[in-house]
């Protein structure tokens, strides 16, 4: 009973903060990774396809990025796959971080910029500018999906 208690109360506490869209950054807030950008002529586009192999593999094309710090960027992503996907840029740690909650709410919501969830067939667009340098993450972090290869590395120099 007392499990059960405490089970519901850090749910209570925990899940509509992660569903404001608050896992380290919020709408327009300086992340690690960056922040959100504005769409203008100058930007990077790039296209991101979220696949599944016929042997169980679950991957991003393509697998690293690399980029510029100052740098916008606007990511098409698009679910190729059968699953439902998730493309979560950040750094290891908080990736990490996230991919632990997810195994304990994998149905939980979030709204985050630099983070889009799409069902199969779905397409979508982020746009981030990468402000600092260092290495980071993109993944997949709905569970079962990282450990199956859907993660890749993001550096910013």
């Amino acid at each position: 009973m007392k499990l059960a208690l405490t089970t519901i109360l850090f749910a209570l506490t925990v899940t509509p903060a992660l569903a404001g869209g608050t896992h380290g950054g919020g709408h327009g807030e300086m992340m690690e990774v960056g922040m959100p950008g504005k769409k203008s002529g100058k930007m990077t586009k790039v296209t991101v396809s979220l696949i599944e192999t016929d042997d169980g593999e679950m991957l991003f094309e393509p697998r690293e990025f690399a980029f510029k710090a100052g740098e916008t960027v606007q990511f098409t992503i698009t679910n190729d796959g059968e699953a439902e996907h998730e493309f979560v840029m950040d750094t290891l740690d908080n990736n990490a971080k996230h991919k632990e909650l997810m195994a304990k709410f994998p149905e939980m919501e979030h709204d985050d910029p630099n983070a889009i969830r799409l069902q199969p067939g779905e397409k979508g667009t982020i746009v981030w500018t990468f402000a600092n340098t260092g290495s980071f993450e993109f993944a997949c972090l709905i569970p079962g999906h990282y450990e199956a290869g859907m993660h890749g590395a993001l550096t910013v120099n």
